[in-house]
């Protein structure tokens, strides 16, 4: 499988209120960025939007070290969706079960992660990982303008961070 990186992050300008989101793929020396909006969502929605749109865009199965600065996401990957699947895409509250925030998002989530073996890591945001700074600035800035690569945009290399 061929070996790719990918960052990501997601931005809300009030939650809920203007959305941007922005990865960073590294496919060798290649380095390619991508980034959208929406103008009126949360944090969290945008965290995994960054993540589907991410995987989307790898033509064949890779072996994918994702980073993620986002607990929510890399917790509900890790820990909680294998429950949430087994109960319908539902978790406990109290008594009850009641339905997943963001059910639409996990499930087109999970209906990407087969194809691929990926290694989930959580980074300190507004550190010093270059590439979730650059997620950061991206997706901060999608979120202001409202605004979209329009796709996947190769840049020239950067360190990796």
């Amino acid at each position: 499988m061929r070996p790719v990186t990918i960052t990501t992050d997601g931005a809300c300008i009030g939650n809920p209120g203007p959305g941007g989101w922005a990865c960073v793929l590294r496919f060798g020396p290649r380095v390619a960025e991508m980034y959208g909006c929406e103008p009126h969502t949360t944090n969290n929605r945008m965290e995994l939007t960054a993540v589907i749109r991410a995987l989307e865009t790898l033509k064949e199965p890779c072996a994918v070290t994702l980073n993620t600065d986002s607990e929510y996401v890399q917790k509900g990957i890790t820990q909680w969706m294998r429950g949430w699947k087994a109960h319908d895409w539902t978790r406990k509250d109290g008594s009850r079960r009641v339905p997943i925030a963001n059910q639409g998002l996990w499930q087109e989530l999970d209906s990407l992660i087969g194809a691929h073996q990926i290694a989930w890591k959580w980074v300190k945001g507004h550190a010093t990982h270059a590439d979730n700074n650059r997620c950061d600035e991206l997706a901060n800035q999608a979120a202001r303008q409202q605004i979209s690569s329009g796709g996947i945009r190769y840049v020239s290399d950067r360190k990796p961070g």
